[in-house]
């Protein structure tokens, strides 16, 4: 990481692509996840080659294991100021539906949705 230092009212989020290569970027903790992505958008790293995409809107950061939406701030997922914070960052157009169990729409038809196809109980 080198011996960057990091403001203590600032957050440094280290993105990493699919590549694995990465890059550290400073936001503030209002900073939403939308931002982020029109930020890095505008000021793509030229060591990771060229933009995979034609528009900010189509990144998207995953954190824990969990797509970001576009409204959620750094500040809102508790993130600490003054330290570096690790968050994957993939082109994609549209998030993935929550999981949830206890779907009501599951529940009406019988039916569940995996992948791209649609799988019914026949009884």
């Amino acid at each position: 990481m080198g011996s960057r230092k990091i403001p203590s009212d600032k957050i440094n989020l280290k993105l990493i692509l699919v590549s694995g290569k990465t890059k550290e970027f400073l936001f503030n903790p209002s900073t939403s996840a939308a931002e982020i992505a029109h930020n890095v958008f505008d000021n793509w790293p030229d060591d990771w080659g060229s933009c995979p995409v034609d528009k900010g809107e189509v990144l998207r950061l995953i954190y824990h294991g969990r797509f970001l939406h576009g409204n959620v701030t750094l500040g809102a997922l508790n993130l600490p100021v003054g330290r570096t914070t690790v968050m994957h960052l993939v082109p994609r157009e549209h998030l993935p539906e929550p999981a949830s169990q206890d779907d009501p729409k599951q529940k009406k038809s019988g039916s569940r949705n995996c992948c791209s196809c649609t799988c019914c109980s026949i009884v």
